[in-house]
C-alpha cells in the first residue's frame, strides 16, 4: 500500500515537468491589436507574433484600412532558467477609411512545413474623436500649418482640350515634415492623362491664404477630357511624418521633437467639360483639337509599273495628337496601296502635346498610264478662334511610264475606296482536267495479329520494369535531403519572382515577393536557416563559395532596396530594374557557386 502511495506522489511531482515540456514544443501564432474600438482620426497597431521562426509570412488584405506604416519586423531571443525563449513579430500601423465595423482577417505562415493561421479580429470604428487645440498637437499642426492643394489650369474646357493638374504640399515655416509617401494616387476617370516627370523635389517659397509658406510640387499631369459633363478629379493622399515639438530641450537648449504619422488628402476638384459645337462641324472631322499644319507628299511621281513609291500624310502642331485619326488616301484602283505605317514624334509638357504624327503608305502601280490621287482634306477645332478649320492638299498625279496597259484610256480611272483590286484575266484562268485517280480500299482488316494488337498486348509487360526503375529513382530522390532542399528553394524562388513580376506597379506586394524570392534562394543554395539570414553571414558564405565581390554587392543592394521600399516611394522604372537585376544576379550566383 505504501509503495502505491509513493508512486502516486512521484507521478504528481513529475506531471508539471511533462506539461512544461509539452508547452515548450507548442507553436503559437497570434494577432494582437492596440485597441478594438477607435475613432476615424486615430491609428491602429496590429502585431502578428510567433514563438518559432517560420517562412512565407502572408498578411491579410486589411480591408477598410489604409496601411500607413509597416511591415516592421522584430526578433527577440532570451534565456530564463536554462530555457530559450524566441519571439518574432510583424507590425503594421493602420488608418481606418470609414466608420463602421471592420475585420482584421487571417494572416498565415509556414513553420516546420505546417501552415498556421491567426484568428480574425473585429474592429469598431467610431466618429472622429475631438481633441483640444494644442499648438504642439500633431492634428492641430496638420490642420493649421500643412496643406495639400490641387491646382487646375481650367475648370470648363472643351472636349479634348488639354488642362494641367498640379499637386502642391504647403508647409508653414514653424512646422516640419521628416518624410512622406503616397497612400492613394489620383485616378483621372474620364480623362486621357499623361504624367509629367519631376526631376527631384525642390522646396520653393510661396504664399498660402496670404501667408508665407514653403511648398514642393509633388505631381504634374496633363489631362484631355474624353466625355462631356461634370467630371471629378480624385484627390492625392499622403502619409506624413510630422515633427512635433515637446517641452524638453537638449544640452544646447534646442527643443526636442517627436515624430507622428498623419494622413492628409488634397481637395477634390470638379471639371465641367463642354461639347464641341455642332455648327460648322465638317463631315470628315475625327476629333482633332488644337492648332495644326497638314501636309501630303510622295517620294516620286514618275516610275514604272511594279516599282514602289512612298506617300506620307502628316499632321504637326499643338493639340491632342494621339487622340484622333488621320485621313485616308483615296487612290485609283490601278494603284495597289498597302496598309500604312504609323509614326509619332510627340513630346508632352504642361501646355499639352507638341510634335507630329504621320501615316506612311507604300504604293505600287500595276499598269501604265497617269493616275491622279485626289486632294486629301483634314479638319480640326481651333481653340483660339473656337471655330472649325479645314486644310486640303493638292492633287497628285502618278505617271507610270512602262507597264501593261489598263483598259482603253490612261486617265479618269475609277477611284478605289474599298481597297479591293479588279480581276484581270490571264492565260491560266482555268485549271487542267485531272487524268490520274487515287483510290483506297474499302475492305476492313482484322484487328487480330496486327501491329496495334501486339502493341497493346506487350506494352503492359514492358512497362513493369520501367515502373520499377521509376520507383527506385523516386526513392533515391526522396532520400536526397540536400537535393530536395535545393529543388524546393529553386521552386520557391521562381514562384516569388513570378509573383513579383505580376505585382509590378504595386510597390508593397512587389518588394515583399522579391524579398521572399531572394531569401528562399539563399536558404536552399547555402543550406542555412532563416535566423542566419544576416547580411554579414550571407557575405561570408558567398565569399567562401568563390562568388565575386561585385556580385555579392549587387545582391546586398537588392536586399537593401527591399527594405527601403517600405518607407520611400518607388517608381515603375525602379521596380522593373530591380526585378531584372534580381533575375540576373541569381543566375550569376548559380554559375559561380562551388
Amino acid at each position: 500500500m505504501k509503495l502505491i502511495k509513493h508512486i502516486f506522489i512521484l507521478l504528481l511531482a513529475i506531471a508539471p515537468i511533462f506539461a512544461l515540456a509539452q508547452d515548450e514544443d507548442e507553436i503559437t501564432f497570434q494577432a494582437k491589436v492596440s485597441k478594438k474600438k477607435l475613432g476615424l482620426n486615430e491609428r491602429l497597431r496590429v502585431d502578428f507574433e510567433m514563438n518559432k521562426d517560420g517562412d512565407n509570412f502572408k498578411s491579410p488584405n486589411f480591408d477598410g484600412f489604409t496601411v500607413v506604416g509597416g511591415p516592421n519586423q522584430s526578433v527577440s531571443h532570451s534565456w530564463f532558467n536554462g530555457k530559450r525563449n524566441f519571439s518574432k513579430t510583424y507590425s503594421y500601423f493602420l488608418a481606418p477609411k470609414q466608420m463602421g465595423t471592420s475585420t482584421i482577417n487571417q494572416a498565415t505562415i509556414e513553420i516546420d512545413g505546417i501552415t498556421y493561421k491567426t484568428s480574425p479580429i473585429t474592429i469598431k470604428v467610431t466618429k472622429p474623436i475631438e481633441v483640444p487645440e494644442d499648438p504642439n498637437d500633431p492634428d492641430y499642426i496638420l490642420k493649421e500649418s500643412i496643406h495639400l492643394v490641387t491646382e487646375v489650369s481650367k475648370t470648363n474646357p472643351y472636349l479634348n482640350e488639354p488642362i494641367t493638374v498640379v499637386y502642391k504640399l504647403y508647409v508653414a515655416p514653424k512646422a516640419g515634415i521628416s518624410n512622406f509617401r503616397e497612400i492613394e494616387s489620383p485616378k483621372f476617370n474620364g480623362f486621357w492623362s499623361q504624367n509629367i516627370n519631376i526631376k527631384g523635389l525642390k522646396a520653393q517659397e510661396g504664399t498660402y491664404d496670404g501667408e508665407e509658406y514653403r511648398y514642393v510640387v509633388l505631381r504634374k499631369a496633363v489631362l484631355f477630357p474624353q466625355k462631356t459633363g461634370k467630371l471629378q478629379i480624385e484627390p492625392l493622399s499622403l502619409d506624413l511624418t510630422i515633427d512635433v515639438p515637446t517641452n524638453k530641450r537638449d544640452l544646447f537648449g534646442r527643443r526636442i521633437t517627436n515624430q507622428a504619422h498623419r494622413t492628409i488628402t488634397a481637395n477634390p476638384r470638379s471639371i465641367n467639360v463642354k461639347d464641341l459645337p455642332l455648327e460648322g462641324r465638317p463631315d470628315n472631322f475625327t476629333g482633332a483639337v488644337g492648332d495644326f499644319d497638314f501636309n501630303v507628299s510622295v517620294s516620286k511621281t514618275d516610275l514604272n509599273a511594279t516599282e514602289a513609291l512612298d506617300a506620307k500624310i502628316e499632321v504637326s502642331g499643338n493639340g491632342n495628337l494621339k487622340l484622333f485619326e488621320l485621313p485616308k488616301f483615296k487612290a485609283p484602283s490601278a494603284l495597289e496601296v498597302y496598309e500604312p505605317e504609323h509614326e509619332e514624334n510627340i513630346r508632352t509638357n504642361l501646355s499639352g502635346m507638341q510634335g507630329k504624327i504621320s501615316d506612311n503608305y507604300t504604293i505600287v502601280p500595276q499598269f501604265k498610264g497617269k493616275f491622279p490621287i485626289p486632294p486629301v482634306t483634314f479638319s480640326y477645332f481651333d481653340l483660339k478662334t473656337e471655330t472649325y478649320k479645314e486644310l486640303s492638299s493638292e492633287e497628285i498625279v502618278i505617271n507610270v511610264l512602262e507597264g501593261p496597259a489598263y483598259a482603253d484610256a490612261d486617265n479618269n480611272l475609277p477611284t478605289n475606296t474599298s481597297g479591293k483590286q479588279p480581276v484581270v484575266l490571264n492565260e491560266n484562268q482555268f485549271a487542267f482536267i485531272k487524268t490520274k485517280s487515287n483510290f483506297s480500299s474499302i475492305k476492313e482488316e482484322d484487328f487480330f495479329n496486327t501491329t496495334a494488337f501486339w502493341t497493346g498486348l506487350l506494352a503492359p509487360l514492358l512497362a513493369i520494369p520501367l515502373a520499377l526503375v521509376y520507383r527506385r529513382k523516386r526513392e533515391e530522390r526522396n532520400a536526397d535531403v540536400v537535393g530536395n532542399r535545393l529543388r524546393k528553394a529553386d521552386r520557391l524562388a521562381k514562384k516569388y519572382l513570378s509573383e513579383a513580376k505580376k505585382a509590378l506597379g504595386n510597390k508593397e506586394a512587389f518588394y515583399i515577393a522579391l524579398e521572399k524570392a531572394l531569401h528562399n534562394y539563399l536558404k536552399g543554395r547555402l543550406n542555412i536557416e532563416t535566423t542566419d539570414l544576416s547580411k554579414e553571414k550571407i557575405k561570408e558564405l558567398l565569399l567562401s563559395r568563390n562568388v565575386e565581390k561585385n556580385v555579392i554587392l549587387d545582391f546586398e543592394t537588392l536586399l537593401k532596396h527591399c527594405e527601403l521600399a517600405r518607407y520611400t516611394p518607388m517608381t515603375q522604372v525602379a521596380m522593373e530594374q530591380d526585378y531584372n537585376n534580381a533575375a540576373t544576379t541569381i543566375s550569376i550566383i548559380d554559375k559561380q557557386l562551388k
